[in-house]
């Protein structure tokens, strides 16, 4: 028997997918809140800052290859390349490039990164239906609100000791309904939708092995957005199957997680949008330096910190994030080799956390040295998560420490659109130039305005 929401109503047999596919049927044309609307366009830009980015890095320059050779109907621009192919393919190689680095956002209590395969399969499909921005955008948010649902119902330790990937899973749905969104498939269409969805979610936590970021880009994006675009065109050509795949013998949490939480798939569902709840990174470093980096750079400013002032440097985050940042070969995930290089610029580029030539830099290793990392269990079990803490001694015996709970970028400290301009365009500029990042910025700042996301093909595509 399986249990369902958390306390706050049990859920009928038929009940979750009636709402689900409701919700999902309706959401192209749903009237959204301000505020969502804002943090929405915050996240598309950040999320084709991710694609356009790592379009020049291995995964994505892998998978402009793959679509390059593919061919088939025209439907959809495979951003950062000249290559225009099927919307299964295009979502396919933009989700590989979102999630090329550590830079894109995600999703706390889901436990994966929402936008990398979402907003790619919303951007596709929308180019294949010749959508206007609206509805794309209503596509994203309907995206988040069902991928990031998914995992929290099945519940995250449930599927992590069956050595699944919540990525695979979340984003797999995620894509699936901001496909069904955008093409506006009715009710009894959403319900096969989420059928074939199910049917196809994949992804084994072996892909922590990945030590090229290739297979971690398949599981944590690609995968779940051609999956997800699969399955609503599936429907769409006509194909059905299982009205309900969330009751019944066999249903889709038993499967999963007997003892899932089905109601939590749709709590507050239309009230409570999971985009809200959704980080971005300030920094393009993996998520657990984002706190030692921050508080590294606030001490800088507030003491005029040099190299040369700083004795010795502990960097303290959560006991169970320190084998993900200790001696790394990935400078953007390597804290000490971040915090050094933040200590030596006074800030941290996409270029200055990606260079691998100055992981060999005689000025930076040297003050690698002088910094200590200490998994600090109070961190990881503080109610506000994802924190660190910055411990200096200056070279006059100075005792400095910051600790930076709630990171910039935590829904509860969010980024300003121009954090976010900044964000992008130090993403974008290299591989669009200065003129069409900024006036790809502005169609994001006004998609109400676009009436067909086709007519960003121009601005998305480079030779």
């Amino acid at each position: 028997m399986l249990r369902s929401g958390s306390g706050k109503g049990e859920k009928s047999g038929g009940e979750i997918i009636r709402l689900l596919s409701t919700y999902i049927a309706r959401s192209g044309e749903a009237e959204l809140p301000a505020a969502v609307i804002r943090k929405a366009k915050h996240h598309i830009l950040d999320t084709l800052g991710a694609i356009i980015c790592g379009s020049d890095l291995k995964p994505g320059r892998l998978a402009k290859k793959f679509a390059g050779q593919q061919g088939g109907a025209r439907e959809a621009q495979v951003a950062g390349s000249p290559v225009v192919t099927t919307a299964i393919n295009a979502a396919f190689a933009m989700a590989m490039m979102a999630h090329s680095d550590e830079t894109d956002d995600s999703h706390e209590r889901a436990g994966m990164h929402p936008g990398c395969g979402i907003v790619p399969a919303a951007l596709a499909v929308a180019e294949r239906e010749g959508a206007a921005g609206s509805r794309f955008l209503r596509g994203v948010v309907a995206g988040y609100d069902i991928g990031c649902r998914i995992t929290q119902a099945l519940g995250m330790e449930n599927v992590r000791r069956r050595a699944l990937s919540l990525h695979g899973i979340g984003s797999n749905f995620g894509a699936a309904a901001a496909a069904a969104s955008v093409m506006g498939l009715k009710e009894d269409q959403v319900r096969y939708v989420l059928d074939y969805a199910g049917q196809q979610d994949s992804g084994k936590y072996y892909w922590v092995r990945d030590t090229d970021h290739v297979e971690k880009a398949f599981v944590f994006a690609g995968m779940g957005a051609r999956n997800g675009v699969t399955s609503a065109i599936l429907v769409q050509s006509g194909f059905t199957g299982v009205a309900d795949a969330f009751s019944g013998e066999h249903n889709y949490f038993e499967s999963h997680a007997p003892d899932a939480e089905p109601g939590l798939f749709v709590e507050e569902l239309g009230s409570r949008y999971e985009i809200e709840l959704t980080d971005i990174k300030k920094f393009s470093v993996g998520a657990p330096i984002q706190a030692p980096l921050d508080a590294l750079l606030i001490l800088r400013e507030r003491h005029g910190l040099t190299a040369a002032g700083v004795q010795s440097m502990i960097a303290r985050v959560p006991d169970d994030r320190v084998l993900i940042v200790r001696d790394r070969d990935m400078p953007d995930v390597d804290l000490k080799h971040v915090l050094a290089v933040a200590l030596l610029d006074g800030g941290m580029t996409f270029d200055a956390s990606h260079s691998r030539e100055r992981m060999k830099d005689p000025a930076v290793l040297a003050i690698r040295k002088r910094i200590t990392l200490v998994g600090d269990p109070e961190l990881r079990t503080a109610k506000i998560k994802r924190g660190g803490i910055v411990e200096i001694t200056t070279t006059d015996g100075a005792q400095l420490r910051e600790h930076v709970g709630l990171v910039r970028g935590r829904p509860a400290n969010p980024m300003s659109d121009q954090e976010i301009e900044q964000k992008c365009t130090d993403l974008m500029r290299p591989v669009l130039g200065e003129e069409r990042t900024k006036n790809l910025i502005d169609q994001v700042w006004n998609l109400e305005k676009v009436k067909n996301m086709r007519d960003l093909r121009p601005l998305l595509s480079t030779p």
